[in-house]
């Protein structure tokens, strides 16, 4: 990863290619915050990248809408984003991935990529009992998508819903012996009703990977943890196809748009991201949609 230097030189989306290499140019959506945790993987594998991050404040929790609420939610952030030069675009959240990845892949005319199916195939990979636990928010836990996923790669799933999990990690109490005691009592649960040879725990949320060391001393140490983000990144580079040495040589662009809870977004992102951001822009997309060019869009 970059320095905070570096990286803040380079947060409105320009070439920052030494070579003039065409740089691609990635899009990342998520409903808040969580997403930021897919974007930093991706980063630290394709530094030599223009990104573009969409949070749909606005609308969430995107697990209490319908199907129909969350397919066009998605959809609409995808046209947003390549409409601003988007070349790529990734769902960094597993409910909308759950929902809305084949709306989302006939509305835009760019590969897009979910976040469940890398990390059904990493967990897949390192699971030799095939039996395994997805630990998730309550909507994509009964969504069932990695029951799916995984059941198709000949994986046994105990799916466990966190409904709280989530929210303290926003708060920022991860170091916080609130958060372990939250986990604790899911996880506990999990592990009795799964299997007794699971060896495999698969994050089911984007913003798990922030309290791993809090999840690795509550499980016994012959599970091994999937973070979805990690094979999601590793998905990315496998699409994109260019040179190692143009992968690496070159810094990130940034822009942030966000659809409401601006500040809150700013106060979060470093938790997330892992530095703090400069600049982010507020969209208001329910207007945007009601004009004439994103009608006739459709």
């Amino acid at each position: 990863m970059h320095s905070h230097q570096e990286r803040r030189a380079s947060v409105d989306v320009s070439s920052n290619s030494p070579r003039g290499e065409h740089r691609p140019v990635i899009a990342v959506f998520d409903t808040g915050c969580g997403g930021l945790t897919v974007l930093r993987a991706i980063v630290s594998l394709v530094p030599n990248a223009d990104y573009l991050y969409f949070a749909d404040f606005a609308r969430l929790p995107y697990g209490t809408k319908s199907r129909q609420a969350i397919a066009r939610y998605t959809t609409e952030a995808a046209h947003f984003l390549r409409e601003r030069g988007a070349e790529m675009l990734v769902i960094g959240c597993n409910t909308a991935t759950a929902i809305a990845l084949e709306d989302v892949q006939h509305a835009v005319d760019i590969p897009v990529i979910g976040i469940i199916e890398p990390g059904a195939n990493r967990a897949a990979e390192l699971s030799r009992s095939r039996a395994a636990i997805v630990i998730a928010t309550l909507a994509t836990a009964e969504s069932h998508a990695y029951q799916r996923a995984l059941a198709r790669r000949g994986v046994t799933v105990y799916e466990q819903g966190c409904t709280l999990l989530s929210l303290v990690i926003e708060e920022g109490w991860g170091d916080l012996p609130v958060t372990e005691q939250v986990a604790r009592i899911y996880l506990d649960e999990a592990l009795r009703c799964a299997p007794a040879n699971v060896d495999v725990m698969v994050l089911g949320c984007t913003h798990y990977p922030l309290i791993l060391p809090v999840l690795r001393r509550i499980v016994p140490p012959q599970i091994a943890f999937v973070d979805p983000a990690l094979s999601t990144a590793e998905t990315v580079v496998s699409e994109l196809k260019i040179p190692g040495e143009q992968q690496w040589n070159g810094s990130p662009g940034f822009r942030f748009y966000v659809t409401d809870a601006l500040e809150r977004f700013k106060r979060m992102a470093p938790i997330f991201l892992g530095e703090a951001i400069d600049y982010v822009e507020l969209v208001d997309i329910e207007a945007l949609n009601k004009m004439p060019s994103a009608i006739g869009r459709r």
